[in-house]
């Protein structure tokens, strides 16, 4: 029978934790999925265990079967993850109507900066089970959308068959994943990819806690829906994840969860064949108390957006200046300079988050502060790299109660080599995430009064075609502007008009006036991503006086903006030494 006769007329019964159960049966190896090849017997009876406590649909040892498992290797992964649908397929194939899902769990990148060998990996993965026969692909225990979608997508065309495909979402107690998404938010991503066939979650919460984010969040329309849980929260015994004996209590809350209208219900870590019996046996008797339909909210709040942004709904060239924020306790000269600027026609003050990997105070206190002084639009920089998703949320909620509705969200740059070994990155997500996270606020926390934020251009990317996709990226995920690092060159401002053509962003090109020989010859060798050329460096001579050295970065900078006026929709200005009574000479 196809699952989706199936389920026309049934709940469906997922098995419970393969590896934990595993485990429990003296397994003898550490990573779960060598056993495909090294305990083919031991896996086999696994799945049948599962089967004769009444699954119906059981899912391949394959979890964490990636290149990572396999020192890199995608095709000694693919030849394991075969191996373990086959083993599944041939259990399955004993009874009636069992149904088997190839499963792929979290992979986790190489490279924070680039998802794309992420991407391949589940397409590599996702072929190989559907070139052996895989009808049902499960994605699973997942953060986020963003590494699977695309495939979910490639993979329905590349089979030819009506594949049948589950995106199953790992969130805690209070409905967030660890990309810092809400479980409806994820949900409502899903339920714009058409290819996608149920959505749901596993891992990572007990049964409690998913009735109550079910049932806040609604049922949605017009795809399945799937619930997962794990037996509860687990204590640590000798390195091994111990949950408690509570199959009544787990049962009875994981039948709740299907009587809200959940379609597809099994059990995650902790899970053995002796849950799965007793939801079977029970699934037979529930009456159905459908929660509420979600609500879909509308994207539409541009106009609320409009008020709190720092360009609303001015036409003429927008102006914003870059202070940075001081690196001691002093912030006298920082002051001083943003109320020299607040008579200066500026639109918006920003102010970089520790750039370089270099302390440097907050960027949202001292746009705070700067605000209260000078009343003025401010917006500071959030990087990725410093806080987790839980701290960036609360950052972000603080900022929003002291009137901050404008942000800067930068990946951000690495912690510097000499000091890696005592400061760690987090990195949780890239720039395109983070915007995610506040698109999710913007409909729920925000909602009455939504922040507007934006990205910045690489110019310098080497591969910009890339670069564009980004800025595509960016504008699905809510960015309204985007800034670019300093320009000092015509073919670099060409650059930038050509995103402007391709994408309709709206777009604020950087300029920064160069003041020294010395101050253009330590930008092009010690900051990244800004590309200052020798015929710049020469135009500076080592005898001109100061005066003279600033009139020359004055007309570097203006002969660029000739050639971008009349396609980007401002400027935004970064001074050396906070020499900011220079943006008088290039605006005049």
């Amino acid at each position: 029978m196809d699952i989706r006769t199936y389920l026309k007329d049934n709940k469906l019964i997922t098995d419970g934790a393969f590896g934990t159960y595993y485990v429990n049966k003296g397994g003898k190896f550490d990573i779960i999925e060598m056993s495909n090849f090294g305990e083919p017997e031991l896996v086999k009876e696994i799945h049948r265990e599962y089967i004769e406590a009444g699954a119906k649909l059981i899912r391949t040892n394959t979890f964490s079967s990636n290149a990572e498992l396999f020192s890199h290797d995608i095709e000694k992964a693919a030849e394991n993850a075969v191996c373990g649908y086959r083993l599944a397929k041939e259990v399955a194939d004993e009874y009636d109507d069992v149904f088997v899902a190839a499963d792929m769990g979290p992979i986790t990148p190489n490279d924070i900066y680039d998802s794309l060998s992420v991407e391949k990996q589940y397409m590599e993965l996702s072929k190989a089970f559907v070139d052996n026969g895989a009808e049902i692909l499960l994605y699973e225990t997942l953060s986020s959308l963003d590494d699977v979608s695309g495939v979910i997508r490639d993979i329905k065309k590349y089979s030819g068959k009506d594949l049948f495909v589950i995106v199953q979402f790992c969130v805690n107690q209070y409905g967030f994943s660890n990309a810092g998404r809400s479980a409806k938010s994820l949900v409502e991503e899903c339920m714009k990819i058409q290819e996608i066939d149920a959505v749901g979650f596993n891992c990572g919460v007990g049964p409690v806690h998913l009735y109550k984010i079910i049932e806040d969040m609604g049922i949605p329309e017009g795809k399945y829906i799937t619930a997962l849980p794990n037996a509860g929260y687990p204590k640590f015994s000798k390195n091994r994840m111990v949950f408690l004996d509570n199959e009544n209590y787990f049962t009875q809350k994981e039948l709740n969860i299907a009587e809200l209208g959940v379609h597809i219900v099994g059990g995650c870590c902790g899970t053995t064949p002796s849950y799965i019996k007793k939801l079977s046996e029970g699934i037979k008797n529930i009456s159905e108390k459908k929660a509420d339909v979600m609500e879909i909210k509308s994207e539409n709040t541009e106009d609320k957006v409009k008020n709190n942004s720092f360009f609303n709904d001015k036409t003429e060239k927008l102006i914003a200046v870059e202070l940075a924020p001081p690196s001691d306790s002093n912030d006298d000269k920082f002051l001083e300079a943003a109320n020299y600027l607040k008579n200066m026609n500026v639109d918006v003050l920003t102010f970089p988050d520790s750039p370089s990997g270099r302390t440097r105070a907050d960027s949202v206190l001292m746009a705070s502060k700067v605000h209260a002084s000078t009343g003025m639009k401010v917006m500071p920089h959030i990087c990725c790299r410093d806080k987790n998703a839980i701290a960036i949320r609360a950052q972000l909620l603080g900022a929003h109660m002291n009137d901050i509705h404008n942000f800067l969200i930068v990946t951000g740059d690495p912690v510097p080599t000499m000091i890696r070994q005592n400061v760690k990155s987090v990195f949780n997500f890239d720039s395109v995430g983070m915007m995610k996270i506040i698109k999710d606020m913007n409909g729920e926390q925000f909602c009455k009064s939504p922040v507007t934020y934006g990205g910045v251009i690489n110019y310098d990317r080497l591969k910009f075609d890339v670069e564009i996709r980004r800025v595509e990226k960016k504008m699905e995920a809510g960015a309204r502007f985007f800034f670019t690092q300093p320009v000092f060159t015509k073919e670099d401002a060409e650059k930038i008009i050509m995103v402007k053509k391709q994408t309709g962003a709206r777009i604020l090109c950087g300029f920064m006036p160069l003041v020294s020989r010395n101050n253009a010859i330590f930008i092009k060798n010690e900051m990244t991503g800004i590309r200052v050329t020798d015929e710049i460096c020469d135009l500076f001579k080592p005898e001109m006086s100061r005066d003279e050295s600033e009139d020359v970065g004055v007309r570097i900078v203006k002969s660029v903006m000739e050639t971008v006026s009349d396609y980007v929709d401002g400027y935004y200005f970064t001074f050396p030494f906070n020499r900011v009574y220079l943006l008088e000479k290039i605006l005049h």
